[in-house]
């Protein structure tokens, strides 16, 4: 995958199969790199992660969606 998108979600793919949808927050200044669930709300860096996960692709939101229809018309 390339380069992630700071404030973009992401689909992502959990150990069990179970698909969650996180918004990438970025480094910091340790270099630490953070995550948003959409779901929880909860903040969360891939050092504290203790399962195994994978980038599956950019989540269009439902208003990228409503915007990419607009402008079709």
């Amino acid at each position: 995958m390339s380069e992630l998108t700071i404030n973009a979600v992401y689909a992502i793919e959990l150990c069990g199969g179970e698909v969650r949808y996180w918004q990438y927050l970025g480094p910091d200044s340790r270099r630490f790199v953070w995550w948003l669930d959409t779901e929880t709300k909860q903040e969360f860096n891939e050092v504290s992660l203790m399962y195994a996960w994978s980038i599956k692709g950019l989540h269009a939101s439902e208003n990228t969606v409503a915007q990419e229809r607009r402008s079709r018309l």
